[in-house]
């Protein structure tokens, strides 16, 4: 199977799209203070799945720019592994009690598409 290189950043900014309008409307639901007055932990998994989804767009332009193979393997194993946190960082607001968990679903479908399509861009390396 062939990726074109663009269907793999296309993938990447529509994640981190996604990730960024799914956590402002989690922000909303999970801002507001539980009964004892603390706040839920979970909206600090909102922020990251933002951070992480950026930080894989820029990985991807690291990858992109280094002309060295091993650097270019190296920010690989940066991608892989911020691909993996994003996704339990999904899984982690799956289990909050929000109105906006169902949105989790949508953008772990997309995960595993990029997942897809970074198995063949990793060969093309």
């Amino acid at each position: 199977m062939y990726v074109d290189n663009s269907d793999f950043y296309k993938k990447a900014q529509e994640i981190r799209t996604l990730s960024k309008k799914i956590s402002d409307y989690l922000i909303n639901d999970l801002s507001k203070l539980k009964a004892n007055g603390a706040e839920s932990r979970n909206i600090y998994f909102s922020g990251d799945i933002v951070q992480q989804s950026t930080s894989i767009y820029e990985e991807i332009l690291k990858v992109k720019s280094t002309k060295i193979s091993e650097k270019k393997h190296s920010h690989a194993r940066t991608l892989r592994w911020l691909t993996q946190r994003l996704l339990q960082n999904c899984n982690r607001l799956e289990q909050c009690s929000s109105n906006g968990k169902d949105f989790m679903l949508i953008l772990r479908t997309e995960i595993h598409k990029f997942k897809k399509l970074q198995k063949y861009w990793l060969l093309s390396l």
